[in-house]
């Protein structure tokens, strides 16, 4: 448990320190939202169809989905989990399918989540997503677009965010 502890104090610092070389880009409304993935952690996930909900609120079809859970020896590699354990000290996810997630670049990536994570901000950070959007509870510099609502309330989170895609003309 130490270890975690200094793990998670390193990370911290790493996670910062790219935090402040972000740029930010501009977005393109040239460019039609076609492709989604959400990163959220699995208490989320096992009280709601996230994905569902998703594909039918925002009315695009295969949405990707990967939550963080808690690592567990007897749990089997999934294509849709990561835990603390798939990223090394230097701050770099080790999962092979993870990884692919993270450096395909999707149209919109929806960080799922309203607790401060530090996996879950890397992740998020990491992402070669075009355009991000998440709860603005979490840290404001990882989002384009930042939401005020509660993780359970998915369909208000979802219709507001079908309104800014709107407005920007990204759906």
């Amino acid at each position: 448990m130490i270890f975690q502890g200094f793990k998670e104090t390193i990370l911290k610092k790493k996670f910062n320190k790219l935090l402040s070389q972000i740029e930010v880009n501009n977005v393109s409304p040239l460019k039609k939202i076609q492709t989604i993935g959400i990163i959220t952690s699995e208490e989320i996930t096992s009280k709601i169809d996230l994905q569902k909900e998703t594909e039918v609120l925002l009315g695009i079809r295969n949405v990707k989905i990967y939550s963080l859970r808690k690592f567990n020896k007897t749990d089997e590699i999934s294509y849709k989990h990561f835990t603390n354990k798939d990223i090394n000290w230097s701050g770099q996810f080790t999962q092979t399918n993870f990884k692919s997630f993270l450096e395909e670049p999707l149209d919109l990536l929806i960080g799922y989540f309203n607790t401060n994570n530090i996996f879950l901000e890397t992740a998020v950070l990491q992402s070669k997503a075009r355009f991000k959007v998440g709860f603005s509870a979490t840290n404001s510099k990882l989002y384009q677009i930042e939401i005020s609502e509660k993780t359970e309330n998915v369909k208000a989170f979802t219709l507001e965010l079908k309104k800014y895609l709107q407005i920007i003309k990204k759906l």
